[in-house]
């Protein structure tokens, strides 16, 4: 006899209800990134436009240390959206050497392309949720995040 939950395609692996439920999240989000986002930039490439946004013009090795990742991979994401128009690098202050960043115009389109994906992705969960499993799946969603991102951190960083 199968129920609901027994579900499983033949030869596929036991499934968790919480993990399932997860990954179907993660993918319909990355698809819809994806359908949204010609310009192929990754999460990493985003995470320099939106610092950016909010922290106005930055070195390459600001934005290296403020997203935690190498200055080679952060040449790499610069050389990307330098490439695709979406930042500009100028010399600035007593060292030419080092580069300031700021969003371009083209830059600044993107982010607002974005924000628009995530308002209409927001609008479609307050038609199938109420307000309060609203404020329930927010909740929810930051604990998990929350969680996640310790689990991600060293311990150097978890005391810091």
């Amino acid at each position: 006899m199968t129920t609901v939950g027994d579900s499983n395609p033949a030869g596929a692996v036991d499934s968790n209800p919480l993990e399932d439920a997860l990954t179907h999240l993660q993918c319909v989000v990355v698809a819809r990134r994806t359908r949204t986002n010609p310009e192929h930039v990754t999460w990493q490439q985003y995470d320099v436009l939106e610092n950016l946004r909010l922290r106005g013009r930055m070195t390459p090795s600001q934005l290296s240390d403020s997203l935690g990742v190498s200055r080679q991979s952060m040449s790499k994401a610069l050389r990307f959206l330098k490439d695709r128009e979406l930042v500009a690098q100028i010399a600035d202050g007593t060292d030419r050497r080092e580069l300031t960043t700021t969003l371009t115009d083209e830059g600044r389109e993107f982010l607002s392309r974005a924000a628009d994906s995530r308002r209409a992705a927001a609008a479609v969960a307050r038609t199938v949720l109420t307000p309060g499993e609203q404020s329930i799946f927010a909740e929810l969603c930051q604990k998990v995040a929350d969680a996640l991102y310790d689990h991600t951190r060293t311990p150097l960083e978890k005391d810091a």
